[in-house]
């Protein structure tokens, strides 16, 4: 859809160009983190799927993901129409508010891809790379443009109709993501050895470059929401730094007293919870509401990536535990911290605004989280007992690294691509 305006603004736009740089930046940031989280056996493999998911996401959002999730509706508030399918009737000069709406589709294109690579975290070790090729284009286009469009388009029945809020993603990007991994999860089973073998992060140093460079990212995810260089932009960006502040506290405190230390990967776990939950609450809540918000998601999601091993689902990096469990601490909390100075209007319950947005709040959660968990695992069982989700039981124990892409991250011996490796010539005997 096309809203109209005079002219483009030139600083919103300027800022909106940088907010989307800064967002395409997370995914291989995300890449970082997760290959980091990874054995090393596998590392190459984790980076892969989130840089392929650039790819496969940018051609379904331009030939019909941002057409069918952002032009006007096409009844009950459940999806757009195809008016601008393969950005037809987009040029230059089309608007969207104040930026160009080939900007803004950009803008909207980042989210879409991060959300995808999101999920690799859950299914990481043991997913077959040509099963998840086919895996995010068809869930992109099934879960993530409907849920955007209930979300954020025009008429759609979450936002428009139901009037709950979510200012940078919680619903569809936080909660659609987590909730998918779960259903994947359920459809894979376990690692080899999970609950047995030791899986710890291979390389600390990686996490933590991933984190920096996914909490610089998010700058632009959060502030670019606001689609202006403005007041609200400011707030939501001051926000998303304390949120992320209080979440990586709250988890560093939960360790300390629950395992007495605190960990790096603590560190870096807290954060991003922390900026999960602050993402739909960013541009609707007070400081004081996002502090809080940030150090609720750091103690709960610290506890919560223990429930795999008490209910025996492998969600490998806790893509469950931080990014499901942080979504909905997001979106639930502006039901008890919406300021109006902030939304224009909507009060959550300490403002004196009653149970009436926390109970939308509620409803909008629990039908995003239906509705991806439920579309995810039919669609991993339909590619199980098609194509094969899961990779064999030789290539998990081998690493995919090698079995798969027939490179490997830390040997420099070997040679990718399938060149034969350099013969080694013994040392000639000083006799």
């Amino acid at each position: 859809m096309t809203l109209a305006a005079a002219h483009a603004d030139t600083g919103d736009t300027a800022w909106l160009l940088a907010a989307t740089a800064l967002v395409l930046l997370m995914t291989p940031g995300l890449a970082l983190f997760y290959g980091g989280m990874v054995r090393a056996k596998s590392v190459l493999n984790m980076l892969m799927m989130s840089f392929v998911s650039i790819a496969l996401v940018t051609v379904v959002w331009l030939a019909a993901g941002y057409s069918l999730a952002f032009t006007d509706d096409l009844g009950g508030g459940l999806l757009g129409g195809l008016e601008n399918a393969g950005m037809a009737h987009l040029g230059p000069s089309s608007l969207h508010g104040t930026v160009p709406t080939l900007l803004f589709a950009t803008f909207q294109l980042t989210f879409a891809i991060i959300t995808a690579a999101l999920i690799s975290g859950a299914v990481a070790d043991r997913t077959r790379f040509g099963a998840w090729l086919v895996l995010v284009p068809v869930w992109t286009l099934l879960v993530y443009v409907p849920v955007t469009h209930w979300v954020w388009g025009p008429g759609g029945w979450i936002g428009a109709k139901l009037g709950a809020l979510d200012f940078a993603g919680g619903l569809p990007v936080e909660i659609t993501s987590g909730a998918s991994g779960l259903a994947l999860c359920l459809v894979l089973g376990p690692r080899l050895g999970f609950k047995k073998d030791s899986m710890r992060p291979h390389s600390l140093p990686l996490v933590m470059l991933g984190t920096g460079l996914l909490w610089f990212g998010w700058f632009g995810f959060n502030a670019g929401s606001a689609l202006g260089a403005n007041g609200l932009a400011a707030a939501a960006f001051l926000n998303t730094l304390a949120a992320g502040c209080t979440g990586l506290l709250g988890w560093l405190l939960v360790e300390q007293k629950r395992d007495g230390h605190p960990t790096t990967l603590g560190a870096a776990s807290g954060a991003v919870a922390g900026l999960v939950a602050i993402t739909p609450s960013c541009g609707t809540v007070s400081l004081l509401g996002g502090l809080v918000i940030g150090l609720a998601a750091g103690v709960v999601c610290s506890y919560a990536v223990g429930w795999k091993f008490k209910l025996n689902f492998d969600d490998s990096l806790d893509v469950v535990g931080v990014h499901l469990v942080g979504g909905v601490i997001g979106t639930l909390l502006i039901g008890l911290f919406a300021d109006k100075a902030m939304t224009g209007g909507a009060e959550g319950l300490f403002h004196g605004g009653g149970l009436g947005l926390l109970g939308r709040q509620l409803v909008a959660v629990l039908a995003v989280a239906g509705y991806a968990f439920t579309v995810t695992y039919g669609l991993g069982k339909l590619l199980d007992r098609t194509m094969g989700l899961r990779a064999s039981e030789e290539e998990e124990r081998t690493g995919l690294d090698l079995t798969v892409h027939a490179e490997t991250a830390y040997d420099h011996g070997v040679l990718g691509h399938g060149a034969p490796a350099a013969p080694v010539r013994k040392a000639e005997s000083p006799a």
